[in-house]
């Protein structure tokens, strides 16, 4: 039942235009805290989010929403945006797994963290084609999101030892990690209606 709700709120914003607001993907967390789904939405700015989020609390999706609320024990969301450098990639289905990677920086460190990550990216691109790069604006500070997808998870090890052969990675991986306070990483799976699969 609980799907059902959930697919009729998260699909309904999808196909609703008046609400000019953007699904990027829809997953299930498979590795990491369980029972939990991301949801990641392209707003029109913060305007955007201010009209969009009051245009759904006047809207049939609120009903939606409503009834999905019993089966939800927690919610968080943090406003990001994208790396300039790192674009989220458009819809498509290619299928198998995606990994979303948390960093929590130390304060003040964004743009070290960026200008080293934008260095060593290109060795990791040679492998596999990132989804996407988020820093965080508004929520939980101080945080880098980063999104790939693999065709399985023996295909993420596979690749990632490649990445590490490759002159640029492992300056890269050594410097950001020195910037991270905590670092996560979780296994997705797209649900049926998420326009990235």
């Amino acid at each position: 039942m609980v799907d059902l709700f959930r697919e009729k709120y998260y699909a309904g914003i999808k196909d609703a235009p008046e609400l000019h607001v953007k699904l990027t993907g829809s997953w299930e967390t498979i590795v990491g805290q369980q029972d939990t789904f991301v949801h990641i939405l392209e707003y029109e700015n913060y305007a955007g989010f201010d009209k969009t989020t009051e245009l759904i609390r006047t809207s049939d999706h609120a009903k939606a929403y409503k009834a999905l609320l019993p089966y939800v024990t927690s919610r968080s969301s943090q406003l990001t945006q994208e790396f300039a450098f790192f674009p989220t990639a458009p819809p498509h289905a290619q299928g198998g797994i995606f990994e979303l990677r948390n960093y929590q920086l130390k304060p003040g460190t964004l743009l070290e963290w960026e200008n080293a990550w934008r260095r060593g990216i290109e060795a990791r691109r040679k492998f596999v084609a990132p989804v996407g790069a988020w820093f965080s604006q508004v929520g939980r500070l101080h945080q880098v999101n980063h999104m790939w997808q693999y065709p399985s998870l023996e295909a993420r090890k596979e690749l990632r030892e490649k990445a590490w052969q490759i002159d640029g990675w492992a300056e890269t991986v050594s410097k950001t990690s020195q910037l991270a306070t905590h670092m996560d990483s979780f296994i997705l799976l797209p649900l049926s209606y998420s326009p990235l699969k």
